[in-house]
């Protein structure tokens, strides 16, 4: 059997952004995806796709960039809740070294998303 694995991250993020548009259980309706750019292409270092805020106060949470082969999300606020909520569901963390601190979480396939939004969730 083949097993069909969706590792483009220009599709990764539009699924990522349909589940937290879309899903309005666990609290994620007070989000919502800002300044997506439709025409992003991605690429090697990864392009800004759009941005995922609060609807209430409109401050950004994260931004998502595309790249070849995946979704990366940059949380800009409750950055250690991010890491520890993706370690827990065992999605690849790392911090970015920059003032203020962001967290890195990968999204390197389709299947991934559905646990990306968990981090959404838990931060909520």
């Amino acid at each position: 059997m083949v097993e069909d694995r969706t590792t483009d991250g220009k599709r990764i993020a539009q699924l990522l952004s349909s589940e937290v548009s879309s899903r309005e259980d666990s609290g994620l309706d007070a989000l919502e995806v800002v300044n997506a750019d439709a025409d992003v292409e991605p690429s090697a270092d990864g392009e800004l796709a759009y941005e995922i805020a609060f609807v209430d106060t409109d401050e950004t949470l994260a931004e998502v960039y595309v790249h070849d082969d995946r979704a990366r999300i940059e949380f800009r606020e409750e950055v250690d809740a991010a890491a520890e909520a993706a370690e827990s569901v065992e999605l690849r963390v790392r911090p970015k070294a920059v003032e203020p601190p962001r967290t890195i979480v990968f999204v390197e396939d389709g299947a991934a998303v559905k646990r990306a939004t968990d981090v959404f969730v838990a931060i909520l």
